[in-house]
């Protein structure tokens, strides 16, 4: 693993679409399918959790990756606060433009401000 600057990592994150929100519920760790896009230096997520789980959090983690099969590809880690995304105009165009997985109450968009942001180039051993 080569890690990569902060700006790269982000870059490689724009050029995906799906990823992984993770937090905290009763003291384990939830990770759940997400989508996502990275805007003005934001990054909006739709995923399939509940609000209420994820509303009193001061700060959430987003983790995407592409791993081809012979072991190369990259990984990302985003980490920093978060809020939920309430304006109506808003919650419209991120659900028209971010397909989700559920609808209702298990049908969340966050907006998080990156403040840790890791990222690695992944090689096969091999290659070395």
């Amino acid at each position: 693993m080569t890690e990569v600057s902060g700006a790269e990592a982000l870059w490689l994150l724009e050029s995906v679409g799906q990823g992984r929100l993770v937090h905290f519920q009763r003291e384990i760790a939830v990770v759940r399918p997400a989508v996502h896009v990275v805007q003005y230096g934001r990054l909006i997520v739709r995923a399939p959790a509940q609000e209420a789980a994820l509303a009193d959090r001061v700060a959430l983690t987003y983790q995407a990756d592409e791993i081809r099969a012979d072991g190369s590809g990259w990984t990302v880690t985003v980490t920093g606060p978060a809020e939920i995304v309430r304006n109506a105009d808003e919650t419209a165009h991120y659900r028209r433009t971010l397909p989700g997985w559920a609808q209702g109450p298990h049908d969340t968009l966050v907006r998080i401000r990156p403040q840790a942001v890791t990222g690695f180039h992944l090689a096969h051993p091999e290659a070395w």
